[in-house]
């Protein structure tokens, strides 16, 4: 279907639900011009900036800010508390004042977020800029915040922790971020407001010994003690790779020694010793 067809289809619905009455005109124009805006998720918060309009009632619009209390002030109506109120909860509680005050007597109310500034992310550990940022959008997904923050630091790691409440619950989901993307981001995460999203240091190992380039690296995926040592330049003229020995603690946090092979796997803090040649 082209694009134009898909605007003409989009129209003839939202011209059938005014017609049923399932849609009010003034949310119509509001879906009509603003096709991405996916209000009737988004749960109003203190800081928000919001425009009401009152169908053929002009002298009602009204753009305001929700205040840290949660209430905003409505003409005719005084104060009313949206705050922790979704944006169709908050439309039928105004209209529901205007109807009952008898100042509107069919009233058909739209609330537009102009500004989300209620909620917010917060993008803590490893990232290029780490900090709180507004939920500005109501379809915003965790690729989106990450490119916001200013992607994952170079030492940062490939997997991001999101902390957060659905549902009355709270949640704890760690997202792999190369297999999000390989797969078609399917694991790209809606946010909410409140969530918190850190990225821990990435895993690294260590080398000493008879080699080009002692030190500490990253630990990528599934690398060798081969890899490992490719990583740091390679055994030099001095050492050998027979007798290698990789340091790690157990579970419980004790060091062991294990006698490696160049195709043993490398775990986070892992240490390489390379020993040095006796021929």
């Amino acid at each position: 279907m082209s694009h134009r067809a898909l605007t003409g289809f989009v129209l003839l619905l939202l011209a059938l639900l005014f017609w049923l009455g399932i849609v009010s005109p003034a949310r119509a124009e509001v879906l009509q011009n603003n096709p991405g805006v996916a209000t009737s998720e988004y749960v109003l918060g203190p800081g928000d900036i919001i425009r009401i309009t009152v169908f053929q009632n002009p002298d009602l619009t009204t753009e305001t800010r929700v205040a840290e209390t949660g209430a905003i002030t409505f003409p005719l109506i005084g104060t009313v508390t949206v705050g922790a109120l979704s944006v169709p909860a908050a439309e039928r509680a105004i209209a529901s004042l205007l109807r009952d005050g008898g100042f509107v007597l069919h009233p058909q109310v739209s609330i537009l977020p102009v500004q989300m500034r209620g909620n917010q992310i917060s993008v803590i550990g490893l990232v290029g800029r780490p900090g709180r940022y507004p939920l500005e959008t109501t379809n915003l997904r965790l690729s989106d915040m990450l490119a916001m923050a200013g992607g994952i630091a170079p030492n940062g790691a490939d997997t991001v922790v999101l902390i957060g409440t659905r549902g009355g619950k709270a949640v704890r989901e760690e997202i792999d971020i190369p297999s999000m993307f390989l797969k078609g981001g399917e694991n790209d995460l809606p946010l909410a407001g409140g969530d918190i999203l850190y990225v821990h240091r990435a895993p690294t190992f260590y080398i000493y010994g008879e080699v080009q380039r002692p030190g500490t690296f990253r630990l990528e995926r599934n690398m060798s003690v081969m890899q490992g040592l490719a990583t740091g330049g390679g055994v030099n003229q001095r050492g050998t790779t027979r007798g290698l020995q990789v340091h790690r603690r157990d579970a419980e946090g004790r060091p062991e020694i294990i006698e490696a092979t160049l195709d043993h796997l490398l775990k986070p803090d892992d240490v390489i010793f390379v020993k040095e040649s006796l021929f």
